[in-house]
């Protein structure tokens, strides 16, 4: 475990019915951070990012592109831009990930092909750094967005469909979920995605199977994952 045990501030985005960090929730407060909750709706109460230590951006059922949120995903962009320009670390996961890759010079367009339930990501054959292996395997996704790696960034994992991870500075964008638990996705489905998988061909009830049947392997990978970001990019 980690060997930062001084408690530090994380200031958690999400959605007003999805701010559940899960499993990297579980792993980050192991390493000693404690949340403060900011919801993506109301962004005029939201704090600077001076005085905390890291930010975690969860994901959306939103796009990044929709004029109708345009106002609060601008919001969002501008507070992650801060916060890294600040030198605050910034861990964002799929949508939160498509954010931070706009924040800092990329962009987020629909993809050509979306990738929902348990899909191979694979590190990118090019990327030296130490501990990308991290990124190796399957991974819950659930979106149809892409985000493009922001100039001076660095790719670290891709699948067929999208990128799936870049580093910049101290920050880190991911497009998957390392999250995820039965009881986070039993939230989304009960949040409307249950329509939505049965519309791809989805059994709502298998992918949940599915989920409960990688628990405990997927905690030990999350928690390396969290390991390796804590130690090698938001401390580097």
């Amino acid at each position: 475990m980690s060997a930062y045990r001084t408690p530090v501030r994380a200031v958690l985005i999400g959605n007003r019915d999805d701010t559940d960090p899960g499993l990297v929730g579980h792993a980050l407060r192991g390493h000693g951070y404690s949340f403060t909750e900011v919801v993506r709706e109301e962004p005029d109460g939201w704090p600077g990012p001076d005085g905390f230590d890291l930010v975690l951006s969860l994901g959306s059922s939103w796009s990044a592109y929709w004029p109708r949120v345009a106002r609060e995903t601008a919001a969002e962009r501008a507070f992650l831009a801060a916060a890294h320009g600040a030198g605050v670390p910034v861990l964002g996961i799929c949508f939160g990930g498509q954010q931070l890759a706009a924040a800092l010079g990329g962009t987020v367009e629909r993809s050509q092909m979306h990738e929902v339930g348990w899909h191979l990501v694979s590190p990118v054959p090019e990327t030296a750094r130490s501990g990308t292996q991290t990124l190796a395997g399957e991974w819950f996704q659930w979106h149809y967005d892409r985000f493009s790696v922001p100039t001076g960034a660095t790719a670290l994992a891709e699948s067929p469909v999208s990128p799936q991870a870049f580093v910049s500075g101290r920050s880190l964008g991911l497009q998957f979920h390392p999250e995820v638990t039965v009881s986070v996705v039993e939230n989304w489905i009960a949040g409307g995605g249950a329509a939505e998988l049965r519309e791809l061909g989805i059994d709502p009830q298998v992918l949940l199977a599915d989920t409960a049947a990688r628990t405990t392997t997927v905690r030990a990978r999350t928690q390396d994952l969290v390991d390796w970001f804590v130690s090698s990019v938001a401390h580097s």
